[in-house]
């Protein structure tokens, strides 16, 4: 067990930082304290002022932490920019702030073996965001990189009741998982050159194979169909490929929206952002998965009207954050 744990910190090619303390909260849950990083893009509500803001919260990738994540995607600035709240959970290890890791169900590492509650820790901090923030409850949305995608695909399923949408990025799905109880809108982001979560499908690569329970992952378009069949949408995707990026869109009812992207020059990384380690992967240059998945979830708030189903706006190649 200690020799797995010496393993991880590269499994999911992310390298922990330095946490920032000025915005640093921390809850209790289960009997543990557990910890998350807020960024609000405005001073706190004048009298009289009752505006909700939209909520992402960005999940580390197995071994990273907060501040990991939050130097890596770039959620921060997009937030300032665009008027919504960045939060980025922590996960949980046997150490304070390093090798933490989410229970993704089939992974990853100390939290998949102890079962840790990390669905009634998410849960528990949103209800806890939402009184201390100004939230709009009907946009939020949660995404993630690897083991964090694979949580977001788990926290996307078992509080649908939660988020309007979700963008794992080269994450994957077993097989095993039951549908929503209620439509939620999906975009998935995988890289062709992704040698630890594979796109197309079979045994983590690696060293990331010594932190799975040993079930296959998917292929990548299984996730996208997964979620098509969720959200009642067309069984069979329309696929565009521009440049370096191959897109398959379903065709949805009003308000949900499924979509995949697969990137052929992109590895176990964050497209458009900063490698999650020294060793890590380098990131694709043809796409800003920030920008990208932002434009998605403005697309799909909750309170989508009839009509939205149609094709999010398109971002450029390399727009920056």
């Amino acid at each position: 067990m200690r020799a797995r744990a010496a393993l991880l910190l590269l499994m999911i090619a992310t390298e922990a930082a330095p946490q920032a303390a000025d915005a640093r909260r921390t809850i209790v849950h289960d009997g543990a304290r557990r910890s998350y990083v807020v960024r609000v893009p405005r001073p706190a509500k004048e009298p009289g002022d009752t505006r909700r803001l939209p909520l992402v919260l960005v999940l580390h990738g197995g071994g990273g932490n907060a501040a990991n994540a939050e130097e890596m995607t770039g959620f921060t600035e997009k937030g300032r920019r665009e008027g919504f709240i960045a939060v980025y959970p922590q996960g949980s290890s046997r150490f304070r702030q390093v090798l933490l890791t989410w229970n993704a169900g089939h992974c990853c590492g100390y939290a998949m073996e102890r079962r840790v509650d990390d669905v009634g820790f998410i849960d528990a901090l949103l209800d806890t965001l939402i009184a201390t923030n100004p939230v709009d409850p009907q946009r939020i949305y949660v995404t993630g990189m690897s083991n964090g995608a694979m949580m977001t695909h788990r926290l996307g399923i078992e509080l649908p009741h939660r988020f309007a949408a979700i963008a794992p990025v080269v994450g994957t799905l077993f097989g095993d998982e039951r549908p929503p109880r209620t439509p939620v809108s999906a975009l998935m982001i995988n890289g062709m050159l992704d040698r630890a979560v594979p796109w197309q499908g079979g045994p983590p690569g690696g060293r990331a194979s010594n932190e799975w329970d040993g079930t296959p992952a998917k292929p990548a378009l299984a996730q996208a169909t997964f979620w098509a069949a969720a959200n009642g949408c067309a069984a069979t995707p329309e696929t565009l490929e521009e440049g370096q990026v191959v897109v398959h869109r379903f065709r949805c009812p009003a308000g949900p929206g499924v979509e995949l992207h697969l990137l052929k020059d992109n590895g176990h990384a964050w497209p458009g952002g900063k490698a999650g380690s020294r060793r890590g992967d380098a990131p694709s240059i043809s796409m800003d998965a920030t920008d990208l998945i932002w434009a998605f979830f403005k697309a799909h708030p909750r309170t989508a009207a009839p009509g939205s189903s149609a094709p999010s706006p398109r971002v450029p190649p390399r727009a920056r954050r």
